[in-house]
C-alpha cells in the first residue's frame, strides 16, 4: 500500500515527509509536471507531486496528466488522492469547505484522457469514479480535524484558465454541479485505467459568479482563503495516514481493467505492449 498525493493550486510540498528522495520520471507520454517526492510520512510510503510544477508553471491544459499518472504507478502507488481548488455551486459548501466529490461532468477539450488507443483497444466502467473506501476515511479525518467536509457531489471540470461567465455558472448550476474546477477529471480516467484508488479533495475557495452577493471571482480572495484551505488539508492528511486500514477484500477498482482489454494480445504493437506493460502487463 503506498499513497500518491497530487498537490494543486497553493500546495507545492508536504511538511513532515521523511527519507525524502527527489525522483525524475521519464514515461512513454512526455515528462511530468516536475520530480516525484518520495518517503514516509505518518508511517506510510508516499508519493508527491505538485499538479502545476513547482512555482506553478502549468497551465491546466498543458499539464501532462497520463505522464503524472504513469509515474505514479510505476512508483508503486496504488491510492492516489488529488487535491484541487475549486468554486462552489451551491449556498451551502461555503468557501474553507471541502467537498469529497463523487461524480464527474467534462466540459474540457482535447485533453487526452487515456493511455489506450494504437492498436491498443479497452472500455472501461466509470459509472462511480472515486473510491468510496478511501474517500470515507478522509471523511473521517477530515472529522477529527474539524473542517466542515461535504461527502459527495458533482465536480464540473472546466477548461480554463478564464473563469466562468455567469451565465455558464448558472447553467452549470442546473446541471446539478456542486463545484467547479479545471483539473482532477483525466486524473480520475486515468487513474481507473491505472487501476488504482482514486479520491479527490475539492477545497472551496470561493463562490464563482453565479452568486448574487459575490463580485466576480478575485484571485486575491480567493488565495487567501486558499492559504487556509492547505492548512486544513495537510492536517486531514496525517490523520488519514496514521489511521487508515485497506479494505478487506481490496477495492475493485484495482482490477479495473479485467475484461476491460478487447485487442486480442498478437495484435497489439510491440512497442504500445512495452510502453503499456505497468497498466495492462498482467492480462497480456
Amino acid at each position: 500500500m503506498k499513497f500518491g498525493i497530487i498537490g494543486g493550486s497553493g500546495l507545492y510540498e508536504i511538511e513532515g515527509i521523511t527519507d525524502v528522495k527527489n525522483v525524475t520520471i521519464e514515461t512513454p507520454f512526455g515528462k511530468p509536471s516536475d520530480e516525484f517526492v518520495t518517503g514516509n510520512l505518518e508511517g506510510k510510503d508516499v508519493v508527491f507531486l505538485p499538479r502545476h510544477g513547482k512555482g506553478h508553471r502549468f497551465l491546466p491544459s498543458e499539464i501532462n496528466y497520463r505522464a503524472n499518472i504513469w509515474g505514479m504507478k510505476s512508483l508503486g502507488v496504488t491510492h492516489l488522492i488529488a487535491i484541487s481548488a475549486v468554486g462552489s455551486l451551491r449556498e451551502e459548501i461555503v468557501p474553507g469547505h471541502i467537498v469529497l466529490t463523487n461524480q464527474f461532468i467534462d466540459r474540457t477539450k482535447d485533453r487526452p484522457s487515456t493511455f489506450f488507443g494504437n492498436g491498443l483497444v479497452a472500455h472501461l466502467q466509470f459509472g462511480d469514479p472515486t473510491c468510496h473506501h478511501l474517500s470515507g476515511e478522509i471523511a473521517k479525518a477530515a472529522e477529527e480535524v474539524g473542517v466542515t467536509c461535504h461527502k459527495g457531489g458533482t465536480f464540473m471540470c472546466m477548461e480554463g484558465p478564464m473563469f466562468s461567465t455567469r451565465a455558464e455558472s448558472e447553467m452549470y448550476r442546473t446541471l446539478g454541479a456542486s463545484v467547479i474546477g479545471m483539473t482532477n477529471l483525466q486524473e480520475a480516467k486515468l487513474s481507473r485505467e491505472a487501476e488504482l484508488c482514486f479520491s479527490t479533495i475539492a477545497l472551496a475557495t470561493d463562490y464563482d459568479c453565479w452568486h448574487e452577493s459575490e463580485e466576480e471571482v478575485s484571485v486575491d480572495a480567493i488565495l487567501e482563503v486558499m492559504r487556509k484551505n492547505v492548512a486544513n488539508t495537510k492536517a486531514i492528511l496525517k490523520v488519514l495516514l496514521r489511521d487508515f486500514q485497506p479494505k478487506d477484500p481490496i477495492c475493485q477498482d484495482q482490477y479495473s481493467l479485467q475484461g476491460a482489454i478487447l485487442t486480442q494480445p498478437d495484435m497489439i504493437p510491440e512497442q504500445v505492449k512495452k510502453d503499456m506493460e505497468i497498466i495492462v502487463g498482467k492480462y497480456l
